[in-house]
């Protein structure tokens, strides 16, 4: 074999890894995000803090069902790493339309409280009343599509004053 097909197959192979190749995909199912899928690489951005533990719940079939309690497909909790890129693999069924949700549980007490922290596929905008009153966004704004691993940004929401949104780049 030639040194150029050698190398553009390892530019193939670092291309197809997550944007941080040195970072560990988190979760049970982390073998799956190193294949071909059906997966999500689910990639969590703006962390109040590095504590607690980060629960992670996909849900497919009927959009009108997300994020209704119990009606996730899969759900992925793990301890928060204490440093570098959060990515964490949550395989699908099958490749197609889903959507996720992420829940930070600053004290890894198991409850929600209003230090913990949520976001969604889509990176939808919420209000402090909609988290109140329990509203979910439309399912148009939290699907994605599932071929093979789908990388899916999330970032972090909190209660802040009279607000719900991402932590200010200060305070990270």
């Amino acid at each position: 074999m030639s040194k150029l097909v050698v190398g553009l197959a390892g530019l193939m192979l670092v291309a197809a890894m997550p944007a941080d190749a040195r970072a560990a995909v988190l979760g049970p199912d982390a073998a799956a995000c190193t294949g071909v899928g059906p997966a999500m690489l689910v990639h969590i951005e703006g962390l109040k803090k590095r504590n607690g533990m980060l629960r992670v719940q996909s849900y497919g079939g009927n959009p009108n069902r997300y994020f209704e309690k119990g009606a996730y497909l899969r759900r992925v909790d793990v301890a928060v790493p204490a440093s570098g890129p959060v990515d964490i693999c949550v395989p699908v069924p099958a490749e197609g339309t889903y959507a996720v949700s992420v829940r930070h549980d600053v004290d890894a007490s198991g409850k929600t409280g209003m230090n913990d922290g949520g976001g969604m596929s889509g990176n939808p905008k919420l209000s402090l009343f909609d988290v109140i009153f329990k509203r979910k966004p439309s399912p148009e704004r939290v699907k994605v599509s599932v071929r093979g691993v789908a990388r899916i940004p999330v970032t972090m929401n909190y209660v802040q004053g009279s607000s719900f949104g991402p932590i200010a780049m200060a305070a990270r």
